[in-house]
Protein backbone atom coordinates (compact mmCIF):
# COMPACT_ATOMS: atom_id res chain seq x y z
CA UNK A 1 0.00 0.00 0.00
CA UNK A 2 1.57 3.47 -0.88
CA UNK A 3 1.19 6.20 0.84
CA UNK A 4 -1.37 7.65 -1.67
CA UNK A 5 -4.34 5.11 -0.60
CA UNK A 6 -4.15 6.79 2.40
CA UNK A 7 -4.89 10.36 1.09
CA UNK A 8 -8.39 11.67 1.54
CA UNK A 9 -8.93 13.54 -1.72
CA UNK A 10 -11.46 16.21 -0.74
CA UNK A 11 -8.86 17.34 2.29
CA UNK A 12 -6.19 18.53 -0.83
CA UNK A 13 -9.07 20.89 -2.12
CA UNK A 14 -7.27 24.49 -1.78
CA UNK A 15 -3.77 23.13 -0.99
CA UNK A 16 -0.35 23.71 -2.31
CA UNK A 17 0.16 21.78 -5.55
CA UNK A 18 4.16 20.66 -5.79
CA UNK A 19 6.55 19.47 -7.89
CA UNK A 20 10.38 17.76 -7.96
CA UNK A 21 13.03 20.16 -6.77
CA UNK A 22 9.44 21.74 -4.54
CA UNK A 23 8.19 23.55 -8.50
CA UNK A 24 5.32 25.16 -7.73
CA UNK A 25 2.15 23.74 -9.53
CA UNK A 26 -0.55 25.77 -8.18
CA UNK A 27 -3.57 24.91 -5.55
CA UNK A 28 -5.47 21.94 -6.25
CA UNK A 29 -8.89 23.41 -7.40
CA UNK A 30 -10.54 20.00 -7.73
CA UNK A 31 -10.07 15.82 -7.88
CA UNK A 32 -12.14 14.59 -11.41
CA UNK A 33 -11.94 11.48 -11.17
CA UNK A 34 -8.19 10.05 -11.38
CA UNK A 35 -6.97 13.70 -12.35
CA UNK A 36 -5.86 16.60 -10.40
CA UNK A 37 -6.70 20.23 -10.85
CA UNK A 38 -4.50 22.99 -9.89
CA UNK A 39 -3.97 26.25 -10.64
CA UNK A 40 -1.04 28.49 -10.62
CA UNK A 41 -0.30 32.14 -10.76
CA UNK A 42 -1.81 35.52 -10.21
CA UNK A 43 -2.23 37.18 -13.37
CA UNK A 44 -1.32 34.82 -15.97
CA UNK A 45 -3.14 31.85 -14.50
CA UNK A 46 -2.21 28.39 -15.25
CA UNK A 47 -4.30 25.68 -15.22
CA UNK A 48 -3.38 21.78 -14.99
CA UNK A 49 -5.00 18.54 -15.36
CA UNK A 50 -2.68 15.86 -13.74
CA UNK A 51 -3.24 12.06 -12.97
CA UNK A 52 -3.66 11.31 -9.45
CA UNK A 53 -1.39 8.53 -10.24
CA UNK A 54 1.77 11.01 -9.85
CA UNK A 55 1.06 12.67 -6.66
CA UNK A 56 4.30 11.18 -4.65
CA UNK A 57 2.45 12.16 -1.05
CA UNK A 58 0.13 14.88 0.90
CA UNK A 59 1.97 16.13 4.02
CA UNK A 60 -0.88 18.11 5.29
CA UNK A 61 -0.12 20.95 3.84
CA UNK A 62 1.48 19.99 0.28
CA UNK A 63 0.42 17.82 -2.21
CA UNK A 64 3.58 16.20 -3.87
CA UNK A 65 3.67 15.64 -7.60
CA UNK A 66 6.52 13.27 -9.59
CA UNK A 67 6.91 15.65 -12.02
CA UNK A 68 8.36 19.05 -12.41
CA UNK A 69 6.90 22.40 -13.75
CA UNK A 70 8.29 22.08 -16.86
CA UNK A 71 6.90 18.28 -17.40
CA UNK A 72 3.54 19.91 -16.14
CA UNK A 73 3.24 22.97 -19.02
CA UNK A 74 4.48 19.98 -21.53
CA UNK A 75 1.87 17.45 -20.71
CA UNK A 76 -0.86 19.01 -18.62
CA UNK A 77 -1.39 22.26 -18.78
CA UNK A 78 -4.77 22.91 -20.42
CA UNK A 79 -6.18 26.20 -21.80
CA UNK A 80 -9.21 28.07 -19.94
Amino acid sequence: MSSIDNINWKDVIKKEARGLDDDELGKVQEVRGNDIITKAGIIDKETYCIPRDLVERFDGHNLWFKISKDEAKKQYKIDD
